[in-house]
């Protein structure tokens, strides 16, 4: 590959990293809210782990589309963030020992998102015609 590939295909593996993530990640929503995949637990809708579901669930879903990324992934960004520093830090400082390494990759590929929006493959840059030359 020559060095002038990555502007030639930038914002398409810009969308494929956005619908990969938003659909790995709308499938731990999916498991909080209706138990698919199949798992034992099931929090309240009205917990912490409840809400937490929601969002990856709804958020999981915009971002798949591309709907609203940057500030879809503004707000998952800083769930995986407080998730970190509530869940896993008080465990064990580091991410390789207190499980949470999904959850700060998660923080920071959606505050990329964020900053750059959906890619040339989201429902964003067909809205936007400045943007659909991306």
């Amino acid at each position: 590959m020559s060095d002038n590939s990555a502007p030639r295909w930038g914002s398409e593996m810009l969308s494929v990293l956005r619908i990969v993530s938003a659909l790995i990640f709308l499938l731990h929503g999916s498991q909080k809210l209706f138990g698919v995949p199949a798992t034992d637990q099931q929090p309240p809708l009205m917990s912490l782990m409840g809400v937490g579901g929601v969002l990856e669930f709804v958020g999981g879903l915009l971002l798949l589309v591309g709907f609203l990324t940057r500030p879809v992934a503004f707000v998952l960004s800083g769930m995986m963030a407080v998730a970190y520093w509530m869940f896993h830090a008080p465990q064990n400082l580091f991410p390789t020992l207190n499980g949470g390494d999904a959850a700060i990759l998660y923080c920071f590929v959606f505050l990329y998102l964020a900053v750059v929006g959906g890619g040339k493959w989201s429902v964003d840059a067909m809205r936007d015609p400045v943007r659909r030359g991306l």
